[in-house]
């Protein structure tokens, strides 16, 4: 079963990339960027900032590779929840192109997020048994996936409420932003509190971060809203850093 598990994380870092491309580079369905390109959104970060997927891709399928070559126990803890998140990201990626229907993109990001979340969980309660540079690759996936998932549905949701009103990209943007930014910390906070002591997460959540100040900076020219966003980030990362992270020390 462990060298099953193990080819099935290798093939799922293969498939995620590979299923995202139907759109770019096979001309089957919508892009699945077509959502917020071009809308001027002030929670969308700028596409550059989607990037981070691609270090996410790798990492998974690194530690697929390390998975299959080791094949420890604490991995099949890991690794099984870590492979249900790929396989709904794939399901997720297919959706996004094949349906394009928003309400539904944003409701298939939960069974990732949650995925995700579990393994990085799983994986902070093994860090009282010793670190290794595979155990380091592990959390750096995790939490890395968890920290831009996160982001992923902090910025879906003015997408999905606009789909449901008649809003426009640029109505209501400080109702719009805050809707994102409380989000993103509300989550941070669970995450160091009840989840991991990773620093990879807030790495993930502070990048889309970023990208959402240089987008209200540069493109929706919202100058406000960049400084705001600005310092809810700074918030953000100075809790964590002078207040720390319980993870699975504190039991909810």
């Amino acid at each position: 079963m462990e060298k099953r598990l193990s080819l099935i994380i290798i093939l799922l870092g293969l498939l995620q990339p590979l299923s995202g491309a139907l759109a770019p580079a096979f001309g089957i369905g919508t892009p699945i960027g077509n959502a917020t390109r071009g809308i001027t959104a002030p929670e969308q970060p700028l596409p550059l900032f989607f990037s981070i997927w691609s270090v996410i891709f790798l990492t998974y399928f690194l530690f697929g590779l390390a998975y299959w070559q080791k094949r420890e126990p604490w991995m099949d803890h890991v690794a099984k929840p870590l492979a249900l998140a790929g396989l709904f990201n794939v399901i997720w990626m297919i959706s996004a192109q094949l349906i394009a229907y928003q309400p539904l993109n944003f409701l298939l990001l939960f069974p990732i997020a949650i995925m995700a979340w579990l393994a990085a969980y799983r994986l902070d309660r093994l860090r009282e048994t010793g670190w290794s540079p595979i155990k380091a690759l592990a959390d750096m996936t995790t939490c890395l996936l968890a920290g831009w998932i996160s982001v992923a549905v902090a910025i879906s949701i003015p997408l999905t409420i606009r789909r449901f009103t008649d809003l426009g990209p640029t109505d209501l943007p400080w109702n719009m932003l805050w809707t994102t930014l409380i989000t993103a910390g509300i989550a941070a906070w669970m995450f160091a509190r009840y989840i991991s002591r990773s620093w990879w997460y807030f790495i993930a959540l502070a990048w889309g971060v970023i990208g959402i100040i240089l987008n209200n900076w540069m493109e929706t020219q919202m100058h406000w809203l960049a400084i705001a966003s600005g310092i809810v980030l700074v918030v953000i990362l100075s809790l964590r850093l002078f207040r720390g992270a319980d993870g699975v020390v504190t039991t909810i």
